[in-house]
């Protein structure tokens, strides 16, 4: 990877980090706020704050401005991965290398831990500062509550939930309908926020976002049969075991591989009228392919 997109990924996390600091409960204020800072604050990549941050720059959008909006997305996905690791679902020990939260407390305090997350997304973007008018603060949450929700990743979690029962394993294009849910609305949700932020047309940002998350994804199930559990933080071949379909599985891993290049390709492309300042968004997307985690 490039070491500048390193250097501005790095920037990101640290600049993302500090405003989630400011938005959790502080430990002496709340009972739960030590579990939300475990859930939220102990690493992660962040790239769906990048891709925030890095949309928003496309329109000169003040960075202070898209941070809020940065930490409002690092909360939704961070409840997720919270309850997506519950015994219910996925029963993970481990996140991000650390012990998930129902492991470290209770499955009671997971579940509340992540309701709390929810909403303070939706309080930190209703926040008068996340945006120049009350229309745009309400498109970003009207948009987000629908990415996040029935229609979105709750959606695809109830998707992938099916496919685990199902008598006949899932074919790809319901692969890619589940993923485009589970994992790629919020990530469009996140490259389509700068324009919303700049109330200008987010088309271009929404094809790119589209290609992404799902390259994003077959990355996801190359990494769980060539992955290092070490690096990922987490448990892996969980859906082999569980005997899923997976785009490996349907693909074979040298189909798949060609298939997330290609996907990323295409993401690039629809950036070029952007010109230079939409690198970093390349970056992004030649990224997903190549991260070992």
């Amino acid at each position: 990877m490039h070491p500048e997109f390193i250097s501005q990924l790095a920037k990101s996390v640290n600049l993302v980090e500090a405003k989630l600091d400011e938005c959790l409960p502080k430990i002496e204020q709340s009972l739960i706020a030590e579990p939300m800072r475990h859930a939220v604050l102990n690493g992660g990549k962040r790239l769906r704050a990048f891709l925030v941050l890095q949309s928003a720059a496309l329109f000169d959008v003040p960075e202070t401005q898209a941070l809020y909006t940065a930490a409002a997305i690092e909360c939704v996905h961070a409840y997720s991965l919270v309850h997506d690791d519950l015994p219910c679902m996925d029963d993970d020990d481990l996140r991000r290398g650390l012990p998930t939260v129902h492991v470290k407390w209770d499955q009671a305090t997971a579940v509340l831990v992540g309701d709390a997350l929810q909403a303070l997304a939706y309080e930190v973007l209703s926040n008068p500062k996340a945006a120049n008018t009350d229309t745009i603060r309400v498109e970003l949450i009207s948009n987000l509550a629908s990415a996040s929700g029935a229609n979105g990743m709750v959606l695809g979690q109830v998707q992938d939930i099916a496919a685990e029962t199902a008598r006949v394993p899932l074919e790809l294009n319901q692969i890619i309908d589940l993923q485009a849910n589970k994992t790629g609305a919020l990530i469009k949700w996140s490259a389509e926020a700068g324009a919303i932020l700049a109330n200008q047309p987010a088309e271009a940002l929404s094809d790119y976002a589209n290609a992404l998350g799902l390259a994003f994804q077959i990355q996801d199930d190359i990494l769980d049969i060539e992955g290092n559990a070490q690096a990922a933080g987490k448990r892996l071949q969980k859906d082999t075991d569980a005997g899923k379909a997976t785009f490996v599985s349907i693909l074979g891993l040298d189909v798949a591989k060609l298939r997330a290049k290609s996907l990323v390709e295409q993401a690039i492309d629809v950036l070029i009228p952007f010109g230079a300042k939409a690198e970093p968004l390349r970056s992004v997307a030649r990224y997903a392919i190549e991260r070992d985690k």
